[in-house]
């Protein structure tokens, strides 16, 4: 049978402000990106996630990102590559910290945003992430776009290079995402996210902005948790996937 993970990103929220419906996404998905403070999230957000995680069985990552709450972390960003290694370990320890408290661990590191799409070219920052990585855990799996000089580092360095696919972003024919500034970069009618995310998990495929049909094969599956109607999105998907014959379960 084919298995695909969910991971939806979490714990976005800051203060008294909050972005997205954790407790609810928390009973769909199987991994959870918790966000740790650098684009999004603050200490007791991290606690409370980590804390309705662990009690409903989810596997917990660490979504680390530029330093940027001010633009969500999806401004670009030139950051030397020590101190972004340094910084990325740092955002991995003070998940682990109330990861650990709530019984679990952080079982798996992906970047967000600006980050997360600059390391599938930019060799220097994927290495730094890399080198931030292995100085948190050593053994850490890496979630990364499939193809990425990111993963590609990751691999190489020893770390488990975990590809990842997006129900509900826009596929160049390259296999990258669209930019979100570009028009049609998120794909927002329900009942294609729902049909796209049964294609990428049953056979590896999704149609690119320009109508071509492009092999994007991945263990995880992204679902936005900050999107309107996110939560019955996200039960859609996961029931669809399951009548469709996938088993749905985390990948670390």
């Amino acid at each position: 049978m084919t298995a695909i993970d969910l991971n939806a990103d979490l714990g976005e929220g800051f203060g008294r402000w909050r972005l997205t419906d954790d407790e609810q996404l928390l009973s769909v998905v199987t991994s959870a990106n918790v966000a740790c403070g650098f684009h999004a999230g603050d200490a007791a957000t991290m606690r409370r996630v980590c804390r309705l995680a662990a009690a409903r069985g989810v596997t917990i990552g660490a979504q680390v990102s530029y330093r940027d709450l001010a633009g969500f972390g999806r401004r670009a960003m030139d950051v030397p590559p020590d101190e972004l290694a340094a910084e990325v370990a740092y955002q991995i320890g003070a998940l682990e910290v109330f990861a650990r408290a709530a019984g679990a661990r952080v079982a798996y590191v992906k970047p967000h945003g600006a980050l997360y799409n600059r390391v599938v070219h930019d060799e220097e920052q994927a290495a730094a992430v890399v080198d931030g990585v292995l100085l948190a855990d050593a053994a850490l799996p890496v979630l990364g776009l499939p193809g990425s000089r990111l993963l590609d580092l990751a691999a190489r360095a020893g770390l488990p290079a975990v590809p990842e696919a997006f129900a509900d972003r826009a596929y160049t024919e390259q296999g990258t995402l669209v930019p979100r500034g570009q028009e049609g970069a998120v794909v927002t009618d329900p009942d294609t996210v729902v049909g796209r995310s049964v294609s990428l998990a049953r056979s590896g495929t999704v149609t690119a902005r320009s109508g071509a049909r492009i092999d994007v094969r991945a263990r995880s599956l992204c679902l936005h948790g900050d999107t309107p109607g996110a939560v019955e999105l996200a039960r859609r998907v996961r029931r669809r996937l399951e009548e469709s014959g996938v088993r749905v379960e985390a990948f670390a």
